[in-house]
Order: C-alpha cells, then sequence, then structure tokens
C-alpha cells in the first residue's frame, strides 16, 4: 500500500502479532500507518498469543484517528471484523471500510453489490463509513482510499455553529413534528454542538423520555443531509429542564 515493501510478512493469516506504526507522507500531509496484528476467526482461536493480538489490535484502534477495517475479500467479513468495526464505532472513531485483495476475486456485474449487501446486513451500524474495494499488492484504488482517510478525518472533527444548526433542526421539526405519548408531546428547545471526535449534540427537550430512538435518527440523518458527515459516527446527548452538566 506504501508502494514499497517495508515489513517482512508471511502470506499465511495471522502471522502479525503487533500492531506495527509506520511513518509515510501523502500529498504534503504526514501519517503513521498502525498495521494491526492479522486476526483469524473464533474457530481458528486456540493459542494465549492470538488473544493478545487481539488485544493489541484493539489498543491501536484506541490510539488511531481514522479506522480503516481491511477486510479479506476472500474470507468476508469474520466475527473477529465485526468486533473490530464495533470497537470502533463506540469509540466514536473516523471509519473507512476497505475490501482487500479486490483484484484476486472473480467477478461478474453482481459480485460489489452482493459484498456491500453483507457490509450493510453484518455492518448495519456503520452505514455511514465509505466502502472501498482495494488491492494492497497492485496499489488499485489505494490513492483513492487515502484521499477518503482525509475526507472522513475532516468530518470527524467538523463544527457547526449553533445558529446555523438551529435552522436545520427548525426545518426538521417542520416537516416530521416530534413525537407525542400519552396526550404529551416532544418539545425540542435547541441543539448545540459541544465537541468533536467524534461530532456530539446535545439536544435540550421538555421530556427526555418523550425523545424516541426513531425521532432521534430522525434528526442525526437531517444533519448528515445538510452537513455530510460522511465516515464518523455522531453521538447525541438528551438534556431536560433541571438536568446537572
Amino acid at each position: 500500500m506504501l508502494g514499497e515493501e517495508r515489513l517482512i510478512v508471511s502470506s499465511i493469516p495471522g502471522t502479525t502479532r503487533d500492531a506495527i506504526d509506520t511513518p509515510f507522507e501523502y500529498d504534503g500531509q504526514k501519517y503513521v500507518l498502525i498495521d494491526t496484528a492479522g486476526m483469524r476467526r473464533k474457530s481458528k482461536i486456540k493459542e494465549e498469543i492470538e488473544r493478545y493480538s487481539i488485544s493489541r489490535a484493539v489498543a491501536a484502534g484506541e490510539r488511531c484517528d481514522v479506522a480503516v477495517l481491511v477486510i479479506d475479500a476472500q474470507e468476508g467479513i469474520t466475527d473477529q471484523d465485526a468486533k473490530i468495526a464495533g470497537i470502533a464505532h463506540e469509540r466514536g472513531k473516523a471509519a473507512i471500510i476497505a475490501v482487500n485483495k479486490w483484484d484476486i476475486i472473480e467477478k461478474d456485474d453482481k459480485t460489489m453489490n452482493k459484498f456491500l449487501k453483507d457490509i450493510a446486513n453484518d455492518l448495519s451500524y456503520m452505514a455511514y463509513a465509505p466502502r472501498v474495494f482495494i488491492s494492497a499488492v497492485t496499489g488499485q484504488r489505494v490513492i483513492k482510499m487515502l484521499d477518503t482517510v482525509k475526507e472522513v478525518y475532516a468530518n470527524n472533527n467538523l463544527r457547526v455553529s449553533t445558529g446555523v444548526l438551529n435552522d436545520v433542526l427548525i426545518d426538521a421539526m417542520a416537516m416530521q413534528q416530534p413525537p407525542a405519548e400519552k396526550g404529551r408531546q416532544l418539545k425540542i428547545y435547541y441543539i448545540t454542538q459541544v465537541s468533536v471526535k467524534p461530532p456530539t449534540f446535545v439536544i435540550f427537550v421538555n421530556d427526555r423520555e418523550l425523545m424516541h430512538f426513531s425521532y432521534r435518527r430522525y434528526i442525526e440523518n437531517q444533519l448528515r443531509q445538510n452537513f455530510g458527515f460522511i465516515g464518523t459516527p455522531i453521538h447525541f446527548v438528551v438534556r431536560q429542564k433541571g438536568d446537572k452538566d
């Protein structure tokens, strides 16, 4: 992927044990590639060293800015892939899903769509993550992936002013009225962004119990439609009158 061989590796899956930091530069920007330990399917995990490799991969995910989940196109999405993806999502990391070894897969006009459908089913919580089909050996679409890394990192750090946010919120509520339950209707007073990495928003309401998941998802979709936020999760905190900071 770096255009040259930097490490001694094996073609046997799972033989890279430690997360290895490799600095490089692309388009005038300096990066550090944290190449994590290869992980096997659960049924093949028999040694203590394999559990160690997984824990090191998790630790690498903690300190990264952008998590590139590399899926082996020959194996498909494994349990360990899903586990690492879930950790990146929960930690609020910018993310890309890269399907590697795409050059050696026998393909027809339905192959890519089938793989995209599998990703959508198995990693449904990462619908925001761009999908890139690459070959680390031939360099196929690697430049596109690096450009996408820059994009999702910027989105993970994106800030939106309170005034603009509330303009979008007002329009969203006009298009779809907040829900009501047992004669009480949800009132949303305003929204403000409190942090980045990931973008985190506080929504002030009359009763947080009335803020159903479906309406929170609706607001998230409106924010994504207006501001992009491609490649990053969005976190919400719902507060009502009387809440302590």
